[in-house]
């Protein structure tokens, strides 16, 4: 009866309808791999051979729009990991990773100075996963500033801008700059303290240049000061303008090693004796798909654990200021990190260095005329509009400089002497950013500042409420090894009902600091006269003040001084007012 209604339907058999549906979809397989049939996957997860001839797999690279930016195999030398250490794959790992972090940020970040700090509290404590999207977004950020900077180092010092990657080294020192505003731009959105003072003291560098500084000052901050006009512009080249940029250069940079000069080999392969399998095997093909496939998905996983690890740990996180108070200044306001160096070159005076070099001089022989060059050369400007740049257009000329055709670091010393000399100065002049460096701060001023920054924790708001016991704690009497000897209380009873502490030893370290720091600055002469204390008062069932008190004479006046601030440490959550 069934062949029958088959017959008359015009039914095929099973066996031909089932084939016709398997090459259906492996028709549709094809088209949606670029070629790569069902076998043919299953083969390349296997690590088998091609299944046909020729072999889809090169297919794959020639037709698919993403994949046509990679070549189809490299030489194994190439690929060897102490030759590249992957770094600029990790680079452009983390430029996907700020990708797809920042489109999810994006959908709840408002770009306005009323709303932009309460959208980045709303992210954190109401959008499911939104403290780790943060996280990871600015953990990504200081990966990918960091690889940068390490893939360019190894690119120098492999000497691989030579020859035909002339170009291609051009493309990277423009990627690092893109890089490096990125992520400046994007340190202003949370809209805090120091995001807001940080970015204010950067753009006003260009408020320095001649004719057209002021200018470029009131279009890089949309007003005088940095307020909504300031944020969106931020913003749109955060998310706009400059993904984009970056997205058509790391395109040009990956065309160009992919397709005309693929990653350099070894100095040690290209320009020594080395025997015919050496040879052999440093130039054997690794194909793209399956073996570097399969290793690259291998690296996202490390990277992808690596990440989620240090953001688990708390190894590293956002933290986010108070908010931005425009009237208000920070009292250590600093750069991002990896603006550190610019921030230290601002601290240098190259008019005061001549004048202190030239002005001796003119008095050993007897010339009356002193050089004041101050007026003349306004460092601001010199430091950071002219240097800088200058610095740069030196990094990009460096494959015209560096005429010596070999890639061999034995046959490079002044090369690699030169680099190292200018990683040892971008580390010194780091540390020269750094807002403890140059800048003199009375001493307790200072101190109570290291204890609770402005912005950040600091060991005092670290004082677990247990331990705030009220009282007046002078600087100078002995109270024993600890404040509160008849205290003892259970952080986590909940968790650990047999962890108890006894004492409170976090206030006494807190107390230990701020006296041990304090009787030094005046057995050092800068405090003399020294009356201080540490006052403890409850102000309410869940609410401490803490106020660090300081009293002492003027060491050249001999005027009376005081310096005090005030910090309310709440039961659930420490704040400063």
């Amino acid at each position: 009866m069934l062949n029958a209604l088959r017959q008359r339907f015009n039914i095929p058999p099973r066996n031909e309808w089932r084939s016709w549906i398997g090459k259906m979809i492996d028709e549709r397989v094809r088209i949606i791999t670029a070629g790569l049939s069902i076998k043919e996957l299953r083969a390349v997860v296997r690590g088998d051979p091609p299944t046909e001839k020729p072999n889809p797999r090169y297919k794959v690279i020639t037709t698919s729009f993403i994949a046509h930016l990679r070549p189809r195999y490299y030489p194994a030398a190439s690929t060897w990991f102490t030759h590249t250490f992957r770094l600029g794959w990790f680079t452009t790992f983390f430029f996907i990773v700020e990708t797809l972090t920042g489109v999810i940020l994006m959908v709840y970040y408002i770009p306005f100075p009323d709303q932009a700090y309460g959208s980045i509290l709303e992210i954190e404590s109401n959008v499911f996963f939104g403290e780790l999207m943060r996280d990871a977004h600015r953990l990504g950020a200081e990966g990918m500033v960091i690889f940068s900077w390490l893939h360019l180092l190894r690119t120098y010092f492999t000497g691989s801008y030579k020859g035909p990657r002339t170009f291609t080294w051009l493309t990277g020192v423009l990627l690092l700059l893109i890089t490096a505003w990125l992520s400046f731009t994007g340190y202003l959105l949370p809209w805090d303290q120091l995001a807001y003072w940080a970015v204010t003291v950067g753009t006003s560098i260009t408020d320095s240049g001649p004719v057209v500084g002021p200018a470029l000052n009131i279009l890089m901050r949309g007003a005088p000061d940095i307020g909504t006009g300031g944020l969106l512009r931020f913003y749109l080249q955060h998310v706009i303008l400059f993904p984009l940029i970056a997205i058509l250069f790391i395109s040009i940079h990956y065309y160009k090693v992919a397709r005309e000069h693929s990653i350099s080999l070894p100095a040690v392969i290209e320009e020594t004796e080395i025997t015919q399998e050496e040879k052999k095997e440093a130039n054997r093909r690794i194909d793209l798909i399956p073996d570097l496939l399969s290793h690259e998905i291998f690296l996202i996983s490390i990277g992808t654990f690596a990440l989620l690890a240090i953001l688990y740990f708390r190894l590293f996180n956002s933290p986010l200021e108070t908010h931005a108070n425009p009237q208000a200044t920070p009292l250590d306001t600093k750069a991002p990190w990896y603006f550190w160096w610019l921030q230290g070159m601002l601290k240098i005076d190259p008019a005061s260095i001549i004048e202190n070099l030239v002005n001796p001089l003119f008095e050993m022989v007897g010339i009356s005329f002193r050089l004041e060059l101050s007026k003349l050369l306004n460092s601001k400007f010199i430091m950071g509009l002219v240097v800088p740049p200058g610095l740069v257009l030196l990094l990009m000329a460096i494959p015209y400089i560096d005429r010596n055709p070999s890639r061999l670091a034995r046959n490079r010393p002044f090369a690699i002497a030169w680099g190292l000399a200018w990683v040892f100065i971008v580390i010194a002049l780091s540390y020269m950013g750094t807002p403890q460096y140059g800048i003199e701060t009375p001493p307790a001023t200072r101190i109570i500042q290291d204890l609770a920054p402005e912005e950040g924790e600091g060991p005092l708001r670290l004082i677990p409420y247990a331990e705030l016991q009220q009282g007046i704690y002078v600087v100078g009497e002995d109270y024993g090894d600890d404040l509160c000897p008849g205290l003892a209380y259970q952080p986590n009873p909940e968790e650990d009902v047999n962890n108890v502490v006894i004492g409170c030893p976090h206030l006494t370290a807190v107390f230990e600091q701020f006296s041990e720091r304090l009787l030094e600055a005046e057995a050092e002469g800068g405090l003399p006269d020294l009356n201080a204390r540490l006052i403890v008062e409850q102000l309410q069932a869940n609410m401490f003040r803490v106020t660090p008190h300081v009293e002492w004479s003027d060491p050249i006046t001999g005027d009376a001084k005081a310096y005090e601030h005030t910090y309310y440490l709440h039961e659930d959550r420490a704040r400063e007012e």
